[in-house]
């Protein structure tokens, strides 16, 4: 019996031409320029707008890309977002590691988060210095959190940016309000004193402490306690409590020897336990509290104009740097002067002041 095989019928007998170097290039650049074409920043933002969580996650995506090409995109994307953001409250909260930050802003959290109050977490996790590699793992700390339907949680690198937040949290923030969250907090990574970057960013500054960790004398030092609008002393629970109360009395005294912020407030001093949910409702007014009060006062509004100033100045620096390192002549030369550094033969400064004086002779005086 003869038997009718339908995929040999269908089999295209003429030999397949290997692809050559030439043709493969030929056949990427055709798929790259493809994708880029396909790239629509109008239909990105309207699905941004009508509240699609995948739109919002790409956008982050290309805003957080150090691809040069990506850049322009990006500016579009957030221009166009611009007019719907700035309607959030902005929380940040930091902590040494260990402290608990993960648990605590799980517990506060799913307390904020409602129908009429969707929370998206930006959380920060440290950089190896080594690999520039990261963990990533806040939405596996914040189970809970992350499976709230009104909850986003956004991880990302701090990478080498210092301030304990990632390089494009600011722009972040942005698209986060465009897309409707009324609450964004920031989780950082908790780097000491250098926090100036995510208070410059923020209505509200949380400084979360641990007791009986030899943490009281280093948290009463000048420094990030002149930031905090508030400071937690998290894991108050157990045989911690007692301890964590006589820290609690060792802060309230030292705020006390501190000015008074703007509006008059002075820092509060709060206990919690993340793991028995304890103290986090009076962690939460004090919050609303501190918000409205400033609102009332032009507090609020005074202090975005002088934080949108300082990322004014910061988005120079970072376009100026970029620009720096982009350039041909720049990154011809560089290998060659850190190898004089290297061998002795120059020191850094002179080979830095090398290096720019490349840029500045190709740079066109303003008239």
């Amino acid at each position: 019996m003869a038997t009718n095989n339908s995929q040999d019928s269908f089999k295209d007998n003429t030999p397949e031409k290997p692809l050559t170097s030439r043709t493969k290039s030929s056949v990427v650049a055709q798929f790259k320029s493809r994708r880029k074409s396909e790239f629509d920043v109008d239909a990105l933002c309207d699905s941004l707008l009508a509240g699609n969580i995948t739109a919002l996650s790409k956008a982050i995506t290309l805003i957080e890309s150090t691809k040069a090409e990506h850049r322009p995109l990006a500016h579009q994307v957030l221009q166009k977002c611009l007019p719907y953001s700035n309607k959030s409250v902005r929380i940040g909260i930091t902590g040494v590691p260990g402290v608990g930050k993960s648990s605590f802003i799980e517990a506060l959290g799913c307390l904020m988060a409602s129908k009429t109050n969707k929370v998206a977490v930006l959380a920060v996790d440290p950089s190896s210095s080594i690999s520039m590699g990261s963990v990533l793992g806040d939405k596996t700390r914040m189970q809970e959190l992350s499976k709230h339907p009104d909850v986003y949680i956004r991880p990302s690198a701090a990478g080498s940016t210092l301030g304990g937040v990632a390089r494009k949290t600011r722009e972040t923030i942005l698209l986060c309000e465009a897309f409707g969250f009324q609450t964004i907090i920031i989780e950082t990574v908790g780097v000491g004193q250098s926090e100036t970057v995510v208070h410059s960013m923020v209505d509200f500054f949380l400084v979360l402490k641990l007791s009986g960790a030899g943490d009281e004398l280093q948290g009463i030092k000048r420094g990030i306690i002149e930031l905090a609008d508030s400071i937690v002393i998290n894991k108050a629970d157990g045989d911690n409590l007692q301890r964590a109360k006589i820290a609690k009395a060792d802060f309230s005294r030292a705020l006390k020897l501190y000015p008074p912020k703007e509006m008059g407030w002075r820092p509060k001093v709060l206990l919690t336990s993340a793991i028995e949910n304890k103290g986090i409702v009076e962690v939460r007014d004090l919050i609303d509290y501190y918000i409205k009060s400033s609102k009332e006062n032009s507090n609020f509004e005074q202090k975005r104009q002088q934080q949108n100033k300082f990322w004014l100045f910061q988005s120079i620096d970072e376009h100026l740097k970029d620009s720096f390192y982009q350039r041909p002549e720049i990154q011809a030369e560089l290998q060659a002067q850190l190898k004089a550094v290297e061998d002795h033969k120059i020191t850094p400064f002179a080979a830095a002041q090398y290096l720019i004086s490349l840029l500045l002779r190709d740079t066109k005086p303003l008239k």
